[in-house]
């Protein structure tokens, strides 16, 4: 194909300007960023030498407008890295990425045209501005001067030197995990081994070992965080314990795909990135320009967390060892008991079996009755199929989303099930922000990993999995429902402690009861869940609280140990240095290792979450606050929806988020209504949330 066929170079001409992925090629990747990259500089030298005087419109919405080409191919390119890589992708990767920090350096390292910015944020307060205007010159004037463009000629050669280096270790940390995680996954030979586990999740493993050429026998994948489902169910405790091993040895086997010297140096070179900065460490760096501001903030918050929910898992610990003594088991409680005991002692409780669940939760019905249902009652969207429209993999399929009044929205693009060419967890990325300065309306993908049945079998759903659709579909609406002029706020372009929290809302109408009834059907026969299962799984959604938020807090304390670190403070050992955090920060508990370990933490090694994996809890706050005011006003009712939209959902980065918060709530976030909901404040009731 000729050069200029190249598909990146102009823009689709598909609906929405979806990427025609029909005729994307691999060899198209690396001359679109190259061409990209260089039309972007080619714009901005023309912004910097304008020999008119500086303007919103000449310098700042001018940088809005370029790097249109390098958007497109950075858009596909990201997304498939994540979602179907392959070995030559992989190699683009690893070549683009410090070219690709180099060039974002070679703007923002500008001093030309950081004196035009800066002109134009000195008067900022004499022009007749809108609102989102003046938040457009004063954000690029922060992240200019935050990304070294105050510092001397010597500083940004150093500055340069370590975002390439960082750039190049966070590709390949990522690309070791995803080759250790599918190395680690673990082959059973015998079914037999397998007791506990649900027929379909049997057929799913049957189904992955014959995808990797292993017929006859059984690979149980390993998702991204430590814990795994099949811990849950498998009676067979030597295999629970290989399981469990394999997730917690992910990068840090002394193998080519090692991440131990990768975090340090990550780490390391973070911290001299601060210094130079101006910035004790990373950390301080990151929540300077974030909601929660400051590390001591952070650390508030968090004091009021730990102690009661280290206390919490605690006493769920001595309820299953009295289970397992019970029975006569003749062990000590382990990390790879903790699953399958808290699942009997819910049953025990509750009446309630994780099986008994599965077959009225099938992905279809979660999917259109449920997660789309909620959006219709709530945000008049409607959603329609699309399979005339090409997507990148065979599993992701489009709909077509429109508003309440008939009028097009955007796309939707869902692929849901897991595979060896996708990175684990799950996610929400954009291929087309919405922006009216570009006349563009947005196009979203939802990726989670659901082990894929057997042709012509349903895809049934583990509860767990049904709250990260709902979860992961509030971060497409946050995207769909954008209404904002420049692309720089579109959709989830918020700081990184707020992106969590529509998401987070929009979980609560997975076990709303409208919504549950509507969704949760049986399989094979339609009928609805038997309503006496549905107040038992609305009742056992209080049990385990205390070890997952103690899970998760032991991780966002890991990460808060990582990025608080000076540049003469970087461990030898990574086993040791996590061990003694975990200490220090009072979440050390042998039976719940956090939710992710160094070595295959890729929210803060490979993902943008570096010293702010807490922004889960921190949106929580808002969440569970927000939650009570849709309670308060009647639940899942459009005028709710729309008030929603309109003060939140719609503004993206538009305005400050917590002002944002405000429009909708009417007050400043209360934090009782987390505490309650965690189980963290004396005779509280504990309730389940998801977390990334």
């Amino acid at each position: 194909m000729p050069l200029d066929e190249n598909p990146f170079f102009r823009s689709s001409d598909l609906p929405y300007e979806l990427p025609p992925f029909d005729r994307v090629r691999e060899e198209h990747y690396l001359p679109a960023f190259e061409r990209g990259m260089a039309e972007q500089l080619d714009e901005v030298a023309a912004i910097a030498s304008n020999p008119e005087p500086p303007t919103v419109e000449n310098t700042v919405v001018a940088i809005e407008r370029s790097g249109r080409t390098l958007a497109r191919v950075s858009a596909v390119f990201f997304n498939q890295t994540a979602a179907n890589t392959n070995a030559e992708l992989q190699r683009i990767e690893a070549d683009i990425a410090p070219r690709l920090a180099a060039h974002t350096d070679a703007i923002y390292l500008n001093a030309d045209l950081f004196q035009r910015i800066k002109a134009v944020h000195e008067i900022r307060g004499t022009l007749d501005l809108e609102p989102e205007t003046r938040r457009l010159v004063e954000r690029y004037y922060t992240d200019f001067v935050r990304a070294g463009a105050d510092l001397d000629e010597a500083a940004q050669g150093r500055l340069r030197a370590i975002n390439e280096e960082l750039s190049t270790l966070s590709t390949s940390f990522e690309q070791n995990l995803l080759a250790d995680t599918n190395e680690l996954a673990v082959v059973v030979e015998d079914a037999a081994e397998l007791n506990g586990l649900a027929n379909d999740a049997i057929a799913a493993a049957e189904e992955a070992a014959r995808a990797r050429g292993l017929a006859g026998k059984y690979v149980l994948e390993l998702s991204l965080p430590t814990g795994q489902p099949a811990l849950a169910a498998l009676t067979n405790r030597a295999l629970r314990e290989r399981i469990m091993r394999a997730s917690r040895s992910r990068g840090n086997r002394g193998n080519a795909y090692d991440n131990s010297a990768l975090a340090v140096r990550l780490a390391g070179l973070r911290a001299e990135r601060a210094r130079l900065l101006g910035y004790p460490d990373h950390a301080t760096y990151i929540l300077a320009d974030r909601t929660a501001k400051s590390p001591e903030t952070l650390d508030t918050m968090l004091q009021q967390l730990v102690p009661a929910a280290v206390a919490n898992a605690r006493a769920e610990a001595a309820e299953l060892q009295a289970a397992i003594d019970a029975e006569g088991g003749g062990f000590q409680l382990e990390a790879w008991d903790w699953a399958i005991y808290s699942e009997r002692a819910r049953k025990a409780r509750f009446d309630i079996d994780a099986a008994d669940l599965r077959p009225y939760f099938e992905l279809e019905r979660v999917l259109h009755d449920g997660v789309f249902f909620a959006a219709t009652e709530l945000y008049g969207l409607t959603f329609t199929p699309r399979p005339d429209l090409t997507t990148y993999h065979p599993d992701a399929r489009a709909y077509e989303v429109f508003d309440a009044d008939g009028s097009p929205l955007g796309l939707y693009i869902a692929d849901f099930f897991a595979r060896e060419s996708k990175r684990g967890g799950a996610w929400m990325s954009s291929f087309v922000d919405q922006s009216r300065l570009l006349g563009t309306r947005p196009v979203v993908v939802n990726n989670l990993n659901i082990p894929k049945p057997p042709a012509g079998e349903p895809a049934l759903l583990t509860f767990d999995e049904v709250n990260t659709a709902f979860h992961e579909f509030g971060h497409a609406l946050h995207g769909l429902l954008s209404d904002v002029t420049y692309p720089r706020f579109s959709g989830t372009s918020v700081s990184r402690d707020f992106v969590e929290y529509p998401s987070q809302v929009n979980e609560m109408w997975a076990i709303w009861p409208a919504v549950l009834r509507n969704y949760a059907r049986h399989y094979r026969t339609g009928e609805p869940m038997p309503a006496d299962l549905l107040e038992r799984l609305l009742a056992s959604q209080q049990w385990g609280e205390g070890f997952r938020t103690t899970e998760y807090l032991a991780a966002t304390l890991l990460d808060q140990a990582w990025h608080r670190l000076t540049p003469e403070e970087l461990p030898d050992d990574v086993a040791e240095f996590e061990a003694a955090a975990l200490q220090r920060a009072g979440v050390a508990f042998e039976p719940v290792p956090p939710r992710y370990g160094s070595t295959y933490f890729a929210h803060i090694f490979s993902g943008g979450y570096s010293a702010g994996y807490y922004s889960y809890i921190w949106s929580e706050v808002l969440d569970a606050d927000s939650v009570e005011w849709f309670k308060e006003n009647g639940g899942l009712l459009r005028e709710n929806g729309d008030w929603f939209r309109l003060t939140l959902l719609s503004r993206g980065g538009s305005s400050d988020e917590m002002e944002a918060f405000r429009a909708f709530r009417g007050r400043d976030p209360k934090i009782e209504p987390l505490l309650e909901r965690r189980g963290l404040t004396a005779g509280s009731v504990s309730g389940r949330h998801q977390l990334g």
